[in-house]
């Protein structure tokens, strides 16, 4: 018997997540090969199996905490467990099961939503009726429950059997339990009652195990790490930071026509895309150099300058904000800014981001215009001075030589810690930002 360990996933943090079980007890594993996803208050990670067997038991639920070294799961070595499985199900069957088998590792390989996605695969009624005997009298052994239903099902002494499963491969999830308990757990129909799914079909909302029209419910979930500690590090930004706003807008013309000018050639040359992000990054750092305190922190009662840069972005992923860090943003060429972006951002959306890829930055950079903002204040993530927030970009009206013109513009605001920065300093960074966007020839010749 192989324990298997909650592994030390970086100085200071003592205490994880369990995000998704990628195996359940029985299956087959391989050394190395993924068992679970953890999750701290930085980064989300895979624990891979020390040994390879059969999967004894897993001694967490999925939503779980667990300290680092403590035993999460344990694996039998060799072929032992989980290969009578199949000569216990009903005659018949078997080939059935083995079909379930394939799907359920499938879906346990695939990176996993936000709680709630299991509600999609309910559409197959007509083929969950026909199965529906055979598969319940498998879930009667709790094999095809998910650790999360498991537990509400022992907590209240529900028959496995007769809750509704609409995960993949036949599984009954944490959301399929609650909605038994809430009384909206429509039977899945039987050989016994063949009168049932014809009233089901009609529509006529005599359901008896339907929801009172108008009822609310509601739902309990802790907080994951990640979450917990932006909630943390956004209050400690308010409570212990002079945090001041500011604002200006710039005409974003200029950078447009050169990405169209030579998106084909850049793209072609460097194999990634000329994004804005790139040029708001190389202007920040000629800002940054011009005012140097934006790229300080306050330590004790002293102020520390940095003579490097580097930048954070700010990328939003289904479990919260993260804001890996571009290091020695200065030294890097467009293309290589963009392909760490790049990068960044896909490894965030697979959660393969690492503790120390997300610590460290002295300035950091929020675009929400992807999402549609046209205007925001960020919040500085401490212990860094500034962070500058980009908008969506408009075609608006402005003035220009004594004429209106419509050009594309996006409004930019620069959140800063007060205690280091003055006004002053705060709407020169902003407008040297302006000034190096709408003349991208200036970024170039460093003038």
């Amino acid at each position: 018997m192989t324990d298997v360990k909650v592994p030390s996933v970086g100085e200071s943090i003592a205490e994880v997540f369990i995000g998704t079980w990628l195996k359940k007890a029985g299956d087959r594993i391989e050394k190395d090969e993924p068992l679970v996803e953890i999750e701290t208050d930085k980064a989300s990670l895979e624990v891979p199996a020390p040994a390879s067997g059969v999967i004894g038991e897993l001694l967490k639920d999925e939503g779980d905490t667990a300290e680092v070294g403590e035993v999460i799961a344990r694996i039998e070595e060799g072929d032992g467990a989980g290969d009578a499985a199949p000569e216990e199900s009903a005659p018949g069957t078997s080939d059935d099961a083995d079909a379930g088998s394939d799907e359920d590792a499938a879906a346990d390989a695939s990176p996993k939503g936000p709680s709630g996605d299991g509600g999609d695969a309910g559409g197959d009624d007509a083929a969950e009726s026909s199965a529906a005997p055979e598969a319940r009298d498998g879930d009667r052994g709790m094999g095809h429950v998910m650790p999360a239903a498991r537990r509400l099902i022992q907590e209240h002494g529900l028959d496995p059997a007769k809750i509704r499963a609409t995960g993949p491969g036949g599984r009954v999830l944490k959301e399929d339990v609650q909605r038994h308990l809430d009384g909206g757990d429509a039977p899945a129909p039987s050989k016994e009652a063949p009168g049932s799914a014809p009233a089901a079909a009609g529509g006529s909302g005599a359901d008896d195990g339907a929801a009172p029209a108008g009822a609310r419910s509601e739902e309990t979930v802790p907080m994951s790490p990640l979450r917990r500690t932006i909630a943390r590090r956004l209050v400690e930004a308010q409570q212990t930071a002079a945090l001041l706003t500011t604002f200006n807008e710039v005409d974003m013309s200029a950078v447009m026509k050169l990405r169209s000018e030579h998106r084909d050639a850049f793209e072609k040359r460097y194999g990634v895309r000329l994004g804005f992000m790139s040029f708001f990054v190389k202007a920040s750092i000629d800002a940054l150099k011009t005012i140097p305190q934006l790229n300080a922190e306050i330590r004790d009662d002293k102020i520390v300058y940095k003579d490097y840069y580097d930048v954070a972005v700010a990328v939003s992923t289904k479990k919260g904000l993260v804001t890996p860090v571009v290091r020695d943003a200065e030294a890097m060429s467009f293309a290589e800014l963009e392909k760490a972006i790049a990068e960044y951002g896909t490894r965030a959306q697979e959660g393969k981001l690492t503790p120390d890829e997300l610590t460290g930055g002295t300035f950091t950079i929020s675009n929400g215009g992807v999402f549609g903002s046209l205007l925001s204040t960020p919040i500085v993530n401490p212990p860094q001075s500034g962070v500058l927030g980009m908008h969506t970009i408009q075609q608006r009206p402005v003035a220009v030589d004594g004429e209106v013109v419509i050009r594309p513009m996006m409004y930019l605001a620069l959140t800063y810690d007060h205690r280091i920065v003055d006004g002053r300093e705060a709407v020169t960074f902003l407008k040297r930002i302006k000034d190096a966007v709408e003349n991208p020839a200036r970024m170039l010749i460093e003038i």
